[in-house]
């Protein structure tokens, strides 16, 4: 059973479902119920739920600098040419230190997301559906002369060591043009209140996600993030909090750039 575990809080700023390019332009992010993500994607939600046990299978990620072991995950990545979604060959994920302080300049190589997980029909739906909404933010279509380069990241942060967290890194922006956090699930935890703020502005938003398959959408340029650390919500007890992180670029994977290979 998959539980929020969390306390009364204001309703999160939800985005209009047909407002969701015209938010992220305007505002630089767009929050979407579970049941808009599953109308967007075009597939029902049980459809997205059926992805949910991948989630237990995820192995341990060895590169955390701060010697925790409290996040497994599991990274492939995709690239949208607009009328199609093609797996490229597994590769390492890697970000500049201008974007990730504590893990840049890293080639971080992760098992890759099952092929169970990709094949079916809703993973397919929910990231064509979101590169459409990409490009309409951007007044472009995903084709062969602009296709995006996609990453997909599972993620579960646990706390089986008494604390979780789920962006080490702190606020940051990733260096890509698009970032989807899509809330899985979460069970016997309190904390995971997700943070977006304006990159050059005083505004800003907190809220915490507890639906599974919430989706926040952002634009990397006009907003930074985080998401707070986690605790068990019983003491002694383990606890976890599941995302799906999704990120967009034009041009080419990160390190794939002229100026960075080298790096």
């Amino acid at each position: 059973m998959t539980s929020s575990n969390a306390p009364t809080q204001p309703q999160p700023p939800y985005t209009d479902p047909a407002h969701v390019a015209d938010a992220l332009r305007s505002e630089g992010y767009a929050l979407l119920r579970p049941s808009d993500v599953a109308l967007l994607a075009g597939c029902p939600l049980d459809a997205l739920t059926a992805l949910t046990p991948s989630w237990d299978r995820l192995e341990l990620d060895n590169y955390l600098k701060d010697g925790g072991r409290y996040r497994r995950r599991r990274h492939s990545c995709f690239i949208d040419r607009g009328d199609a979604l093609e797996q490229s060959p597994h590769r390492a994920h890697w970000q500049p230190v201008e974007y990730n302080a504590l893990h840049g300049g890293m080639h971080r190589l992760f098992v890759p997301i099952e092929p169970g997980t990709v094949e079916q029909p809703a993973w397919r739906k929910l990231l064509r559906a979101l590169g459409d909404v990409c490009s309409q933010a951007r007044g472009t279509q995903a084709g062969p002369a602009q296709p995006w380069y996609v990453e997909a990241h599972q993620f579960r942060i646990d706390t089986l060591d008494g604390i979780g967290r789920p962006t080490p890194e702190g606020a940051h922006r990733d260096g890509v043009d698009f970032v989807a956090v899509i809330l899985v699930g979460r069970e016997n935890i309190k904390g995971g209140e997700t943070r977006v703020f304006e990159a050059d502005g005083p505004k800003g938003q907190r809220f915490t996600m507890t639906e599974p398959w919430t989706l926040l959408l952002l634009d990397d340029a006009a907003v930074i993030h985080e998401s707070t650390p986690i605790q068990p919500l019983t003491a002694g007890a383990g606890g976890h909090r599941d995302t799906l992180v999704l990120t967009w670029r034009a041009g080419a994977f990160q390190g794939d750039d002229a100026e960075t290979t080298g790096a």
